[in-house]
């Protein structure tokens, strides 16, 4: 179960799942939640392919428009609240207090004795499909936006914003602030810099 523990701004967390802790642990390769991983994909891959399809299957672009919006939608929602809980030990929310005002939270799983590590398998899944299928829908926005199909332009921008959210959310999770996000990408630059480095010039036997 989560914990209550909101994640620190300045804690430094890794994004990337190549860090030096992981390397001196054992890779855990197995899918501990076989059908959170696979709903994780279903709903926003099915989206894509909807969209893709869905001229050549169907002449109804209400029918085609609602499918893909409940489609977005259910994802969203499973991601949200389900799968970044259950796959990475993240999760995030708005809440109004009460004065009305609004309130980002982003909280991370702190790891510790008794509590279960996150799957290596599992969280490459989690974030190869956060990450891929919003850059998918930008891509559909400049092809509707150039080829001049405006009915589309509010299908794309939904999916744009409901999966830009949540990787924005999941993001803020992992990495707390964009300070440590650009100190994690210079790191972790730098140290696959200094393993290229060494494997092409290893020391030599004195």
């Amino acid at each position: 179960m989560l914990g209550p523990d909101s994640i620190d701004e300045t804690e430094d967390v890794s994004l990337f799942d190549a860090d030096e802790e992981n390397t001196r642990r054992p890779k855990k390769n197995k899918i501990k939640h076989p059908i959170a991983s696979f709903f994780h994909l279903f709903f926003r891959v099915s989206a894509i392919l909807v969209y893709l399809l869905c001229e050549l299957v169907s002449n109804s672009f209400i029918a085609c428009m609602v499918t893909i919006i409940l489609l977005l939608s259910c994802d969203f929602w499973a991601v949200k609240n389900i799968t970044g809980r259950l796959l990475v030990g993240l999760r995030w929310w708005n809440q109004v207090d009460d004065d009305g005002k609004s309130h980002w939270v982003f909280e991370s799983r702190k790891a510790g004795p008794g509590r279960k590590s996150t799957s290596e398998a599992e969280s490459r899944i989690f974030w190869l499909g956060l990450i891929t299928c919003p850059i998918v829908w930008v891509i559909f926005a400049f092809s509707a936006l150039f080829s001049f199909k405006v009915k589309w332009l509010a299908v794309v921008i939904m999916g744009v914003t409901l999966q830009g959210a949540n990787l924005y959310g999941y993001i803020k999770c992992k990495v707390g602030s964009p300070k440590n996000l650009t100190s994690i990408a210079s790191n972790y630059l730098g140290s696959q810099f200094l393993k290229q480095t060494f494997s092409r010039n290893p020391p030599s036997e004195s």
